[in-house]
């Protein structure tokens, strides 16, 4: 057993450290804007003052929040993480922010004697219930061989990437895929329901060929059935493309399709949808076709 701090319980993050809890590590925990799940709290995680104390408990700390201010806000703001760090201790940031930053959060928190694995996941709330989320790692081999365990207990498909940086990297390619995946199943959705055929049996049959894909799967049967109540928020995928483009500037490439695709999220909110889930990104495509696929 090993004491293991976790910032960051919100949708994703509660669940993720429920599995380290039930995998018989003892939790410490401190409440960063939602509230403290109870199931936690009864199961024995420790209630923390601040983020400085989780560190100061904790051998290893976990961090699962929104963006790159708030990482960094977590890390380096008062009484943050930075502040309770002794040589030795390991940071993991499993939180989707920019790869640029995630490798001068690296260099600041090597600084101080202390190891960095950035390692966002992929597969939403469903994963992260399940315990099957894909992990993506960027730093020391020696850190995350020694790290693994605890990845262990939370996802199915953990991969070291690279060195600091290359973890994010990975997680903004998977949501550029992710997003025009999305894209491209409602427009067949659509394309179909327009055309006078039930879109369900048509992503039935397409599950079988080629086109088969976990979004068709998944995110087609949402789009469907309207269930567009929040796995992974419009606003979170917006982003996490703000980043792909962002770190495509400072690369000098083009991503064409991912800025097209950004546009359609940033309709979804401007539409009031940020906090549905993503697959509600086919709402926007039925307005312009003046068509609804359910």
């Amino acid at each position: 057993m090993s004491k293991v701090g976790f910032i960051g319980l919100g949708i994703m993050g509660r669940h993720m450290a429920g599995h380290l809890q039930a995998g018989g590590h003892e939790l410490f925990v401190v409440k960063h804007r939602a509230p403290l799940p109870q199931a936690l709290l009864d199961g024995g995680a420790i209630e923390c003052a601040s983020c400085k104390e989780v560190v100061q408990r904790t051998e290893v700390i976990i961090i699962m929040v929104p963006d790159t201010p708030d990482v960094a806000a977590v890390l380096f703001g008062p009484d943050g993480v930075a502040e309770g760090l002794s040589p030795g201790k390991t940071v993991v940031d499993m939180s989707s922010i920019s790869p640029i930053e995630t490798k001068t959060f690296a260099s600041r928190v090597k600084e101080l004697g202390c190891n960095y694995l950035d390692a966002p996941v992929s597969g939403g709330e469903v994963g992260a219930t399940a315990a099957t989320l894909t992990i993506m790692v960027g730093g020391p081999q020696a850190v995350f061989e020694t790290v693994k365990p605890l990845f262990d207990l939370m996802g199915k498909n953990i991969t070291r990437v690279g060195d600091n940086g290359a973890g994010q990297t990975a997680k903004v390619a998977n949501q550029i895929i992710v997003a025009l995946t999305l894209e491209a199943v409602g427009e067949a959705l659509l394309f179909a329901s327009k055309a006078g055929v039930d879109p369900a049996r048509v992503r039935q049959a397409l599950m079988g060929g080629f086109a088969g894909s976990r979004i068709l799967e998944v995110h087609g049967e949402r789009m469907i059935k309207r269930m567009f109540n929040p796995g992974f928020r419009v606003a979170l995928h917006q982003k996490d493309l703000n980043l792909a483009l962002a770190s495509a500037r400072a690369l000098g490439i083009s991503l064409p399709n991912t800025a097209m695709t950004q546009e359609l999220l940033n309709a979804c909110s401007a539409n009031g949808w940020a906090d549905l889930d993503h697959s509600a990104l086919v709402r926007v495509l039925e307005g312009l076709a003046h068509h609804e696929i359910g």
